[in-house]
C-alpha cells in the first residue's frame, strides 16, 4: 500500500531540514580547500578572489588564476552573500532545486503528476554524499549538477527553450558539458517515456534537430557577446574554456588527467591533451545511436562518462551519475556487480582523504598514494557505468527456462 499524502510530506520535510541543518553546521572553513571538493573552475576561494579584483575594478583573468565563468561572475559580485550561515543556504537551495528537478523527470518519464517513489529519488540526491559535500565545501560543482537536472527536466517536458539556455549556460560554467547536446535534442523530439524494453529505430523526423540546434547555437552565441561585455575582452576564453583543454592548473583532483599530464613530457603534451579530449567527446554520438528509442538513457549513460573522464571532475560528477540511476528502476534486476561497485566506491571513499592528507598534511606520502585511491575511485565509476550501459541492453531479453525472448511494453 502506498503511503499516505501526510506521510509523504513529512519525509520531504524531514529531507529538507536534514540537508538545511547540515549546511548550517558544516565545516566549511575546513571543507572549501578540500581537492576532491572543488577544483580550479568550482572553487569558492577562487570564486570570491576574482569577485574581490572584479568590484575593484581589475580584470581577474589577467592573473591566470581566475578560471570561472563571467556568469558566475556578475551573478555572485551582486548577490553573494558574505554571510556563511546565508551562503550555506543559498547553495542547499540549490541542491533543492535539483532534487526538484530529478523528481520532475521521473514523473515526466512515468507520465503522472506525482508517486509513492517521489521522496525516494529526492532521498537519492539530497542525502547522497557525493552531492552535499561539495555543497557543504560551497563548491560551484554543485551548481552545474542542478542546472543539469534542470536541463533535462524542462527537456523531458518539452519546454525546448529553457532546457537549451540552461545547457548554454552549463556550456559557458563547463566545456565539457557540449557531449549532453545530442541526448537533450533527441529527448526533446521523442520524449521521456521508457523503451528499454522494447528497442525500435528512431521514428521521428531527425529534421526536427536543427530548429533546436540553431537555437542553442544563439542562445551560446548571446551568453558569450554577454560573457564578452562583462569582463571588457575576450581573455575570459583561454581561462574558462580554454582551461578545459589545455588543463594548464593541475591541482590534484578525483579525475584521471592531473597526474598524466604532471608526469608528462612538454614535448607530447599537446598530443596527449588532443587524445584525452577526443576520447572524452567520442562516447556521445554512439551513445545517443545505440540508445536512439531512450534519450533519457542516453543522457544518464553520459553524465557517467563526464564523471569519470571529464578533465576537472569533483565528486559532484560521479553523484550527479548515482543519483540519476533511481530514475531507471526498471533496470535493477539486470544490474550484474552492484556489490563489487558499492565495494570500490566505499574502497575509494576511504582511502582518497587519508591519501590526501597522508600527502599534502603530514608529508608521509607522495602523489603516487593518492593517484593510486583516484584509480580506484575511477574503476569504481567505470564499473558503474559499464553495467548501466549493459543492464540497458540486456533489459530487452526476458529469461526463459528454454532460451530468451524480447520483452515488449
Amino acid at each position: 500500500m502506498p503511503p499516505s499524502t501526510s506521510g509523504l510530506n513529512a519525509a520531504a520535510l524531514a529531507l529538507v531540514a536534514t540537508r538545511i541543518v547540515a549546511a548550517l553546521f558544516s565545516p566549511e572553513n575546513v571543507l572549501k580547500r578540500d581537492q576532491l571538493l572543488s577544483t580550479p573552475l568550482s572553487s569558492y576561494t577562487q570564486l570570491r578572489e576574482g569577485i574581490f579584483l572584479f568590484k575593484h575594478n581589475i580584470d581577474p583573468y589577467s592573473g591566470g588564476t581566475f578560471r570561472h565563468s563571467p556568469l558566475l561572475l556578475a551573478l555572485f559580485s551582486t548577490i553573494l552573500p558574505n554571510s556563511r550561515t546565508f551562503a550555506s543556504l543559498l547553495w542547499t537551495a540549490f541542491d533543492l532545486l535539483g532534487a526538484w528537478a530529478l523528481v520532475s523527470i521521473w514523473r515526466a518519464r512515468q507520465n503522472v503528476s506525482h508517486t509513492s517513489r517521489d521522496i525516494l529519488v529526492a532521498a537519492s540526491y539530497l542525502l547522497n554524499p557525493y552531492v552535499f559535500l561539495p555543497t557543504l565545501a560551497l563548491s560551484s560543482s554543485s551548481f552545474q549538477s542542478s542546472l543539469t537536472l534542470l536541463s533535462v527536466k524542462y527537456a523531458a517536458e518539452g519546454n525546448a527553450s529553457l532546457a537549451l539556455f540552461l545547457l548554454a549556460i552549463l556550456l559557458h560554467i563547463d566545456l565539457s558539458t557540449f557531449i549532453l547536446l545530442p541526448p537533450v535534442l533527441l529527448l526533446l523530439i521523442t520524449g521521456p517515456r521508457s523503451h528499454l524494453a522494447s528497442p525500435h529505430a528512431l521514428a521521428a523526423n531527425l529534421l526536427r534537430i536543427i530548429p533546436h540546434f540553431s537555437r542553442y547555437l544563439l542562445y551560446t552565441g548571446i551568453l558569450a557577446i554577454v560573457s564578452t561585455s562583462i569582463t571588457g575582452g575576450t581573455r575570459w576564453i583561454s581561462q574558462t574554456w580554454g582551461a578545459t583543454l589545455t588543463l594548464p592548473d593541475l591541482t590534484p583532483n578525483t579525475g584521471l588527467w592531473w597526474y598524466f599530464f604532471t608526469e608528462m613530457f612538454d614535448h607530447f603534451r599537446p598530443f596527449f591533451l588532443m587524445v584525452f579530449t577526443l576520447h572524452l567527446s567520442i562516447y556521445a554520438i554512439p551513445m545517443c545511436i545505440k540508445f536512439q528509442y531512450d534519450p533519457l538513457y542516453a543522457t544518464f549513460l553520459l553524465l557517467g562518462v563526464l564523471g569519470t573522464f571529464k578533465a576537472y571532475p569533483t565528486l559532484s560528477d560521479p553523484g550527479l551519475f548515482l543519483s540519476a540511476l533511481a530514475l531507471f528502476p526498471e533496470v535493477y534486476p539486470y544490474l550484474r556487480h552492484q556489490m563489487v561497485t558499492a565495494l570500490l566506491h566505499l574502497h575509494a571513499a576511504l582511502l582518497m582523504p587519508l591519501f590526501n592528507y597522508l600527502w599534502l598534511s603530514t608529508g608521509t606520502g607522495n602523489a603516487n598514494f593518492f593517484y593510486a585511491s583516484t584509480l580506484v575511485f575511477a574503476c569504481a565509476n567505470g564499473a558503474a557505468l559499464i553495467d548501466a550501459i549493459w543492464a540497458g541492453l540486456r533489459i530487452a531479453i526476458g529469461e526463459e527456462k528454454e532460451g530468451y525472448m524480447v520483452v515488449q511494453e
